[in-house]
Parts: structure tokens; sequence; C-alpha cells
């Protein structure tokens, strides 16, 4: 039988490279799009990207440039245009293929909910907020439904921040290491994760859920608080303390490393109430869990 095909784009970073090792593994042909000479499609070559499209039976569009950044106005036009125009372009050649797609899951942030600390946001009930973040978020969710590909399912997945061997577990780690590991700011704000193994398996599941449409939330329904997540850093390296850093010196640490305090003083509490309701079963639920086995060093295939 002739194996199933997906195509990633974006494929060259944490997740887009985890998800490659996976799906191989899994026994799919993967095709990618991407910036490097590697990637079977460049972007912005519209013929390439449909002929690596026409055919497949999955699209996971990963692209977009990294927000770990301070947000002038160079950066935020890379970061706006990184997801627009990556998915603007996408839905051309979905647009042009014989056989497109029957799934295309376009990435999306749980970002785009405001800042919450006193409920969870789900896709029915959630609030978006405000601000340059939620504003790419919105923009990016809005070119996939403009997108016209009557015959692909499109699914933006809400993810929350990515746990695994890499990604944002390794600044917080070298902050454990050097001792400066303890809460951030109040510590009070909600932190919702989700594992890089179930993101790869939320994938597969609504590919596989016919019946799931619209926004799709990807985090653990376990959040925990900023105190908690350093905590649980820390006893993960075995690290005894670790030294709390005040919101004002987030502040002037952020000028200083060029990078936004929005990052870690925003209370993020995204709940996956579609995945719950049609089923879906969590490996990593509780954050220990992941934590222990991401310092394992079992999070990535590769070293398996």
């Amino acid at each position: 039988m002739t194996p199933s095909t997906v195509v990633i784009a974006g494929a060259s970073g944490f997740i887009g490279s985890y998800f490659q090792r996976r799906f191989l593994q899994e026994g799919w042909q993967v095709r990618t799009v991407g910036r490097d000479a590697s990637a079977d499609a460049q972007w912005y070559d519209d013929g390439a990207i449909t002929k690596v499209l026409d055919g497949a039976e999955l699209l996971v569009n990963l692209a977009g440039r990294s927000v770990n950044c301070r947000y002038d106005e160079r950066h935020r036009r890379e970061i706006l245009d990184s997801r627009v125009l990556t998915t603007r372009a996408l839905g051309r050649a979905t647009a042009r293929c014989a056989e497109p797609p029957r799934t295309w899951i376009n990435s999306s942030t749980g970002t785009i909910y405001r800042h919450a600390d006193d409920h969870p946001q789900s896709e029915g009930s959630g609030e978006l907020g405000s601000g340059f973040s939620v504003d790419v978020a919105r923009a990016w969710e809005n070119e996939l439904e403009a997108a016209v590909v009557p015959g692909t399912r499109k699914v933006p997945l809400r993810m929350a921040i990515v746990l695994g061997a890499g990604g944002v577990m390794s600044p917080l780690r070298n902050l454990a290491r050097l001792g400066l590991g303890g809460h951030m700011g109040p510590g009070t704000q909600k932190f919702s994760w989700i594992h890089v193994e179930d993101l790869f398996r939320v994938v597969l599941f609504v590919h596989g859920q016919l019946g799931l449409s619209g926004p799709v939330n990807a985090a653990t329904p376990q959040p925990v608080d900023n105190r908690e997540l350093m905590s649980l850093v820390r006893r993960s390296m075995g690290v005894p303390f670790g030294v709390p850093t005040p919101s004002w010196l987030l502040e002037a640490g952020a000028v200083l490393i060029r990078t936004q305090t929005e990052l870690v003083l925003k209370s993020r509490w995204v709940e996956p109430r579609k995945l719950l309701d049609a089923g879906f079963a969590f490996e990593y639920p509780s954050l220990a869990g992941a934590l222990g086995e991401i310092a394992a060093g079992h999070s990535d295939p590769s070293l398996t």
C-alpha cells in the first residue's frame, strides 16, 4: 500500500524537525516547504509548492518567525509576514492542486486569548485579547479562512507553549542552572503548555476527526502558574533553589537580551475543550511528568 503523504511547511524549526522524524517513524512520506535549499519547495515558488502539495493527504503549516525578540518595527513586520504571506502562498498553491490535501492544519497561537487569571479560555467561550501578538494571530487565522480551497478542511491550531528537547526549555533550564530559576513577576500568571509529542498526536487526531472544524486549542488540560513551572524546572534538573525575578527587573533584562516580557508575564490559560470532548487522551497531561521525560532526553526520537 502506498504510504500517505504529509507536507510540512516551516519544517526546519524545533517542532518541524520533530514532526518530520515522527511522521517518518509512523510510515508517512514527508515533503517539505521552506527557505532552505534542502526543502522540496521554496517559499513563493507557487508552481513548486503546488507540485509538492498535489496528491498529499495532509498539510501542516508551522512557518513563522520566532517571537523571541524586541517588537520593533522591522521585527513586527517580519513576524506578521512570516505567518500571513506563507499561509497565503499555501492557499494559492492548494487551490491549484488537482488532488488537494484533505486536511490543512495551520499553526495559530493560544496567545490570541486575553490575559486570563480568572478562568480558562476555550474555543467556544474564550475572549480574544488585544495588542500586537493578538493582532498577528487574528491576521494569521483570517488568512487561512480566506483561502478558497473547497476540497480541503482547514483547522487553525491554537498552540500553547510547546515543550520538548529545545524551544522554550533551553532558556528556562539555563536560568535554573545559573540559580535564576525562581518565579518571574508575580508568579501567579498561568502557563499553558503542551508536550511536543502530544502536539504531534493532536495533529494526527485532528486529521482523523472529520467532525472537528474551526479553531482547536492545543494545550494540556493541566496548566500551572509560573511559580510552579519554575519549581518543576528546577526539580527536573536537581537545582535546589532559584532567585525570583521581579517584573521591573524583567523589563530591564528584556531590553538587554532583546526579547519581550509578554512571553513570561502574560497569563495564558488555554482550555482544550474540543479535543477533550472528542475523546483525545494526552500522553503527557502533567508538567512534572513532561519535564521528567524531557530531562531524561527521551522527547527527541533521534535519541531513542
